[in-house]
């Protein structure tokens, strides 16, 4: 009998050395310090896929700038331990795992197109629910359906979500992740950066909020992928990327299988008979898409290439699992 409390009381120093050298580290730090013998006491969301398993280098948290983990996001930020000797109380102030198994990804494009649709069921069926910039659920959710695990944003409209930020960060059991892309001058993280100054302060208001950047590596790359794809340089064009355009390279990196709902092709706005719907959904009356997408390419600056990104998209879902609905995409 005395043995055996001697050897509880080893096993209990040791687990309080453990916990007071990483209470300041993430605790996914644990796993290897206690060694893969005791791996059924943890409890995981689900298992990565192998690839992403080390984080993706291309995103970083707001403000801690660590990796962000793909296909669970991937790996949580803590680990939390379904064992008696050690519980969440060790990273109290980490953010939940994110807890998002991608294997199918609905993308809802903010296109007035999805409108009437009714598309919901299918759009909240799938592992993980993406939308873009601002674009409510709200009052729409027939349509648009009623969840969202992530919504990649442009660096021009995170203004519009820290003019409400109890309802994008706030909300209590809110399980989104933001992936906010932006060029390094309002992106920068030494004080100069606008709209990171913005993150972080809905980061330090909200501290369970799942903020990440695009890192000015991963932004170079999006530009070395439209060079690759177009022929022409992104800035010598005059052009800037849509956040549709770094919505769907990371769905390929993430998901298994991509199903985009309610955006167009390159060749619909000059068929006949197209359906005129609003450029954004929830913004009724407002400017038509189709003329609003032609505009943008014909644009000597300053403009958005959505027809000629579109053919891109169109290219890529014949080598990845990207199908598009409402309308129905005729792949060639």
């Amino acid at each position: 009998k005395r043995l055996v409390i001697a050897s509880g009381l080893v096993v209990a120093v040791f687990l309080f050395v453990v916990v007071v050298k990483f209470s300041e580290k993430p605790c996914f730090q644990l796993l290897t310090l206690l060694g893969q013998g005791i791996s059924g006491w943890w409890s995981f969301s689900q298992q990565p896929h192998e690839a992403f398993r080390a984080g993706h280098p291309g995103y970083v948290s707001v403000p801690k700038q660590e990796p962000f983990y793909e296909n669970d996001l991937s790996i949580p930020t803590c680990l939390f331990l379904s064992s008696a000797f050690l519980s969440n109380s060790l990273c109290p102030s980490a953010p939940k795992p994110l807890k998002l198994q991608c294997d199918v990804c609905s993308v809802v494009s903010s296109s007035g197109q999805i409108l009437g649709r009714e598309a919901a069921p299918e759009i909240d069926h799938a592992s993980c629910v993406w939308r873009m910039n601002n674009a409510p659920i709200r009052g729409f959710e027939r349509d648009v359906g009623s969840r969202t695990d992530l919504r990649v944003v442009s660096h021009t409209s995170v203004p519009l979500l820290v003019q409400k930020p109890q309802h994008f960060f706030g909300r209590r059991g809110n399980e989104t992740a933001y992936v906010v892309w932006g060029p390094l001058r309002n992106m920068r993280g030494d004080g100069k950066g606008v709209v990171y100054n913005m993150l972080r302060q809905a980061a330090e208001n909200y501290p369970h909020a799942r903020i990440y950047i695009t890192t000015e590596e991963r932004m170079n790359y999006c530009d070395t992928m439209f060079k690759k794809e177009t022929g022409k340089d992104r800035i010598q064009s005059g052009s800037y990327l849509s956040t549709g355009w770094f919505t769907l390279i990371l769905a390929m990196d993430v998901c298994k299988e991509i199903r985009v709902y309610g955006m167009i092709n390159n060749t619909y706005c000059r068929s006949e008979g197209y359906r005129k719907v609003p450029y954004h959904y929830y913004e009724a009356g407002s400017r038509d898409e189709c003329a609003e997408y032609l505009l943008h390419e014909s644009a000597p600056y300053g403009g958005h290439r959505f027809i000629t990104e579109k053919a891109v998209f169109a290219k890529w879902a014949k080598t990845h699992l990207i199908k598009f609905f409402y309308p129905e995409w005729q792949l060639s």
